[in-house]
């Protein structure tokens, strides 16, 4: 094996270590309830108040955009009164959760890791462990716990807004009885149907709090730097969502169907 690539590896190994060393350190201080409520909340008005309203749009346009195709494609074959079922189930089991996910990482999850790193580049963390305090418990704990909260009603906000944009295409394009497309919102939607979108969505939370924190934390080289390691932070929030929703899809089908 050449160096270069010896080199590589060890350094990915190094990284993957600190990471988890990193999150470990995070989940401790969860763990002794050394837990700041006053931050917590604070990060959860600003993470949420950042994002809704570009979930609300996209989510929307989503709905809406689902509804147009699915009237298209469903009245070739006479079934356009399954437009609302196809576009509440698409929503709810996995577009909602992926794309806000998406859009939380872009928004909120930037904006964590730039003011991680414009701290991390002017001493700020080693201002506040010499002023006594714990800059993971003080600083990071609160923004990552945010994330864990806020992102999975940023999500339940998205399918509402979804459905409604499907309703207003179904309807009004359509043609469909609002009475009849709402019965039929309702009743394609099972109980595992939700749960099986839901429950990714706490996966999705702990990984972008984690990389966004974690490359904040870490970020080098000045103004030039926190650009840098913001825009590491969003790319790896957005492969690593992707990856693990195709495993957490694999799964969860496999248990629920």
């Amino acid at each position: 094996m050449k160096k270069e690539n010896l080199s590589y590896i060890q350094n990915l190994i190094i990284k993957l270590g600190d990471n988890v060393c990193f999150f470990g350190e995070v989940f401790f201080n969860i763990l002794r309830g050394r837990v700041r409520v006053i931050e917590v909340l604070k990060q959860i008005y600003e993470q949420g108040l950042q994002s809704v309203g570009i979930v609300i749009m996209v989510s929307l346009a989503s709905g809406a955009v689902l509804a147009l195709q699915g009237h298209v494609v469903l009245s070739r074959f006479g079934a356009k009164e399954y437009i609302a079922s196809m576009v509440a189930l698409s929503l709810v089991r996995e577009l909602s959760p992926v794309f806000t996910a998406l859009i939380f990482s872009g928004k909120a999850g930037a904006r964590i890791t730039a003011e991680l790193g414009s701290m991390s580049v002017n001493d700020q963390f080693l201002a506040t462990r010499a002023m006594g305090v714990d800059p993971i418990e003080y600083l990071i704990v609160p923004r990552m716990l945010g994330c864990f909260l806020v992102l999975p009603i940023l999500t339940v906000i998205s399918e509402v807004a979804g459905i409604a944009g499907g309703y207003f295409i179904g309807v009004y394009e359509a043609k469909i009885s609002s009475v009849f497309y709402l019965n039929q919102t309702l009743k394609s939607i099972r109980i595992v149907d939700f749960l099986s979108g839901f429950s990714k969505v706490f996966f999705f939370s702990v990984i972008i709090g984690w990389i966004c924190a974690y490359q904040g934390y870490n970020t080098k080289g000045g103004s030039l730097g926190v650009g840098k390691y913001t825009t590491q932070a969003v790319a790896y929030s957005y492969m690593l969502v992707i990856i693990f929703n195709a495993i957490l899809t694999k799964i969860i089908l496999s248990i629920w169907g």
